[in-house]
């Protein structure tokens, strides 16, 4: 079913400002669903509800690494240079593969697995769409860093989702070690919004997944937060997922090690928190980086 995409709703999160304002605190909450509505434990429920992430080592199991491994490889040998789901680092190697579930079948197997599908729909409460698929690719030595920054803040800019109603898995095809440019987090930033300065440039998607500059808190507002809530940094083995709430704040350094890291990154969004006009920008973003086609996910 497409979405009309007419409607507004009331913008409960203002943000790309002309001048500072204050954080706002969450309106919602960060778990939507109970015990028995999946495989989380009410102690990983009540561990997402608190740090705003959750752990899941063994997510995939060892005999889906080669295979996702292999259609890294051949997604990155047939990528069309002009395809625009390709994005590339400035020095030419490919940085992000969005939609890859469209280019995989394979990956988008992923997807529906027992460990993947119903920790979504828990987490949310409710049936779910992808609100957008990507693979990220950190090889060794040139892999560019992801600055701070809330996911929730973009889409709720530049996408026009309403509510933090969405949740990541970002699940490890090569081993996360802490010199490898793995993620780094706040724990508990997610029930803080931080509301940014600048307006939405024009087409703001074709430099920002490259680097990010508008919907970024500045300097003062990223050293108070992490002064509050502290960084952690998430490793683990290939196969481990790591869901962490829409708006989180995370970001991760550059890779200078010979060991690349690479993740299959999901965006699950209730199918009851569906995109309206973007709140700071002139136009929706394309399809291939926020879904406005609200089919869910699975039986």
């Amino acid at each position: 079913m497409a979405v009309d995409t007419a409607h507004r709703v009331r913008d409960h999160y203002p943000t790309r400002l002309d001048q500072p304002t204050e954080p706002i605190t969450r309106a919602e909450p960060t778990v939507w669903g109970r015990e028995p509505d999946g495989p989380l434990t009410g102690a990983d429920l009540r561990t997402m509800a608190g740090a705003g992430y959750l752990v899941r080592p063994d997510t995939l199991d060892p005999i889906w690494l080669a295979p996702l491994q292999d259609e890294l490889a051949r997604i990155s040998t047939v990528a069309d240079a002009g395809d625009p789901r390709i994005i590339r680092e400035r020095t030419g190697g490919i940085r992000s593969v969005f939609q890859p579930h469209l280019f995989s079948e394979v990956i988008a197997e992923v997807i529906s697995l027992d460990t993947v599908l119903p920790v979504a729909r828990q987490i949310l409460g409710s049936d779910v769409y992808i609100h957008q698929a990507r693979i990220n690719v950190m090889p060794g030595f040139t892999g560019g860093g992801f600055y701070w920054h809330s996911d929730f803040e973009t889409w709720h800019a530049e996408d026009g989702m309403p509510a933090m109603r969405a949740v990541s898995c970002s699940i490890a095809l090569t081993e996360n070690f802490p010199y490898n440019g793995s993620l780094m987090v706040m724990p508990g930033s997610h029930e803080v919004f931080y509301p940014c300065v600048g307006a939405t440039p024009a087409n703001n998607h074709e430099s920002s997944l490259i680097r990010q500059e508008a919907g970024v808190p500045d300097r003062n507002t990223l050293t108070a937060a992490a002064e509050r809530f502290g960084i952690d940094q998430v490793t683990g083995p290939a196969g481990t997922a790591l869901w962490f709430d829409s708006n989180l704040m995370h970001g991760s350094g550059s890779n200078i090690t010979p060991f690349p890291r690479s993740n299959i990154f999901l965006v699950f969004n209730s199918v009851e928190n569906r995109l309206s006009e973007p709140f700071a920008a002139s136009r929706p973003r394309p399809e291939y980086l926020a879904a406005r086609d609200m089919r869910r996910v699975g039986n």
